[in-house]
């Protein structure tokens, strides 16, 4: 797959179709790859990677990228044709100026879970049959492929591009998906039950703004928590409601618009399970407003943006039994 990526990428650059190109490259280790952008065949052939660890949604750099001129060839996996597609819709990607090329998701991998086997040293991971073989400082170490899968891709919605210029590799489709399964393990908890969860939870957050940073739905030019005169502003949480807020504000604020990447989950350093915020809403939505997928086009209105007599009312919240 890499090799015909690259070979596409050249082509279109060759040909003046696009001027650079969005993917991934690797970082300081085997497994760290990080979103990047290459103008020539040279960085293509030298940089460019697509493997088990690639599970970076790039959707969101395209909004700067788009700001600048001439166009640009961006791989999307299926994930990220939602967010792509929510972006349009919010104005925040010039649509013009990308080339998007679908490439097939995953499952990726979470060098987290090939750790918490105890494996350290780790100089390369090589899939062979949905067997890990790891190459590390102290010999070789092997463990099922399924078991180092990213949550992320463990609840996968869809293998459906929903956006695309042309494909590499056969397209998808949507799931049925176990995604909502812990949030009702957590609607099924008491209110004390639940909010010892989350403050078990949400105390292990130090602000670094992992979450808010990688999120295609935080695209505000100036974050209120970035806003000196807020009292908010970017710093370590100074008591419980502070820590609580930050992330209950960052729920609220992009219910209706989260296309339920998991990018905020993964990026966590401290491995807050962040996404199951976002998934409440997504599921109290579908069941309030009707089935609604964020970033499936870029023509709907959201729920949430859009009044109608059917819309519930509290006493309909009340009913469910949501505390």
């Amino acid at each position: 797959m890499q090799e015909a990526m690259i070979k596409r990428a050249k082509e279109l650059l060759a040909d003046g179709s696009v001027d650079r190109v969005i993917g991934w490259k690797r970082g300081e280790f085997a497994y760290d790859m990080t979103p990047a952008v290459f103008t020539s065949a040279e960085e293509l052939d030298s940089e460019f990677i697509f493997d088990d660890f690639t599970s970076a949604n790039v959707s969101k750099y395209l909004v700067k990228e788009t700001a600048k001129e001439g166009k640009i060839l961006a791989f999307l996996k299926p994930c990220d044709t939602y967010s792509f597609n929510q972006l349009i819709k919010e104005h925040r990607i010039d649509r013009d100026k990308v080339y998007v090329i679908g490439i097939p998701g995953g499952p990726k991998l979470d060098i987290e879970k090939i750790k918490a086997k105890g494996i350290t040293g780790i100089l390369s991971v090589k899939n062979e049959d949905y067997t890990l073989k790891i190459e590390t400082l102290y010999g070789e170490e092997t463990m099922p492929f399924s078991e180092a899968i990213l949550d992320k891709c463990a609840s996968c919605k869809s293998k459906k591009h929903v956006v695309y210029d042309e494909l590499i590799g056969e397209d998808g489709d949507v799931l049925d998906s176990n995604r909502f399964d812990m949030v009702e393990k957590l609607e099924n908890m008491t209110a004390q039950e639940r909010f010892d969860f989350w403050r078990d939870q949400l105390s292990k957050c130090i602000r670094c703004n992992a979450c808010r940073n990688v999120c295609p739905a935080c695209t505000c030019e100036n974050c209120v928590f970035d806003n000196p005169k807020s009292g908010i502003d970017n710093k370590a949480p100074a008591d419980s409601f502070e820590e609580n807020m930050f992330h209950i504000i960052r729920a609220f604020h992009v219910a209706g618009r989260c296309t339920d990447c998991g990018e905020c989950s993964r990026v966590c350093p401290q491995h807050i399970p962040l996404h199951l915020l976002n998934r409440k809403f997504i599921k109290d939505i579908n069941e309030l407003y009707g089935e609604y997928q964020a970033g499936a086009d870029t023509t709907s209105r959201a729920p949430l943006n859009t009044y109608t007599k059917d819309d519930c009312e509290p006493s309909i919240v009340h009913e469910r039994g949501v505390e």
